[in-house]
């Protein structure tokens, strides 16, 4: 979250609650939805890190508004990431309940399978359903859909060859 906010406030100067709803507005229903009181801790940091700096606005009848701009530093930051690609994501939760599993006898390897098969089949199910119900003109959000869907696809087409090899 921290990059994305960075990125965000290349657009200009905007409080925690505008960069919420940008987030949300962007990403649509697929990705989590942020939590404010976790974008303010993160816009925090941003600041103490000399990312990016605020400026408390009055406003009338109601607390001042803290807003947020961007900060050479903070400039570059969000430059270099994206500059930087993405790595692949090598460290699993279920490979390393697999392989211990089948080091220490610990559980049995083909029930974890299958359970894991059942978990990324139901979260197809509900990203198909996602997919069916989000707004078509949300085109980054149908991407990150199907992207998540084609991870799912390969998930389970990688756990039917540890079937394979491990029965």
């Amino acid at each position: 979250m921290r990059l994305a906010l960075l990125v965000l406030l290349f657009n200009g100067p905007a409080h925690g609650y505008e960069l919420k709803q940008a987030l949300e507005k962007l990403m649509g229903a697929a990705y989590p939805q942020p939590n404010i009181g976790q974008i303010y801790v993160t816009l925090g940091r941003l600041e103490n890190a000399g990312l990016i700096k605020g400026e408390d606005v009055a406003q009338s009848n109601r607390p001042n508004k803290r807003i947020y701009e961007l900060t050479e530093a903070g400039r570059e930051v969000a430059a270099d990431w994206f500059e930087e690609p993405a790595a692949p994501k090598v460290r699993d939760d279920f490979f390393m309940k697999l392989a211990l599993a089948h080091e220490t006898g610990a559980a049995d390897r083909i029930s974890l399978i299958n359970k894991q098969r059942r978990y990324c089949l139901n979260a197809m199910r509900d990203l198909s359903k996602l997919a069916a119900s989000e707004d078509r003109d949300k085109r980054i959000s149908q991407l990150l859909i199907e992207g998540a869907m084609l991870h799912l696809q390969a998930d389970l087409d990688w756990l039917e060859r540890c079937q394979e090899e491990l029965e």
